[in-house]
């Protein structure tokens, strides 16, 4: 249903819009409406309405994390003793502070978070385990796979043609 809405709310133009930032979010304006065949005033109040309901949250630079000496990507699985307490609760407040976590999603199976953990090397990563991880209280459990190839990586969303 929520997909039907957003056909309804977004047309071709605005899709467009959205994929060219996608690909480019260091597009001026002007650009953009030449891309789409457009004057810029049309263009800009399409691109600030995209922006002012939410479709476009940010604007950021991918960074290469390997050039940047970020060489060990981690995903770590975290269980929790208890569910009804504020552990939880509170996990999900603190790792809002640490900028080593990428990502943190609760999940369905045999863990209840899943986090992404990008680090230096692994004795950074021994340490943010040591020194983070295993002081939250509640967490009965870490479980980590680090990757070894980086075979595909992106935050692209796919959108409709």
């Amino acid at each position: 249903m929520r997909k039907e809405k957003t056909k309804e709310v977004l047309d071709a133009v605005d899709m467009s819009i959205l994929r060219l930032l996608q690909q480019d979010g260091a597009l001026s304006t002007p650009a953009l409406a030449e891309k789409l065949a457009s004057s810029v005033t049309p263009c800009w109040r399409r691109l600030k309405r995209l922006e002012q309901e939410g479709y476009i949250k940010d604007y950021q630079a991918n960074l290469d994390r390997k050039k940047l000496g970020m060489n060990v990507l981690a995903f770590v699985q975290l269980s929790f003793v208890a569910h009804a307490d504020e552990a939880p609760n509170r996990f999900e407040q603190q790792i809002q502070a640490y900028p080593e976590i990428l990502s943190c999603h609760k999940v369905t199976g045999d863990a209840d978070y899943l986090i992404q953990v990008l680090v230096e090397d692994l004795d950074a990563y021994s340490h943010f385990v040591e020194n983070v991880l295993r002081k939250i209280d509640g967490i009965y459990k870490i479980q980590s796979s680090l990757a070894l190839k980086e075979v595909k990586s992106g935050t692209r969303i796919p959108l409709p043609k």
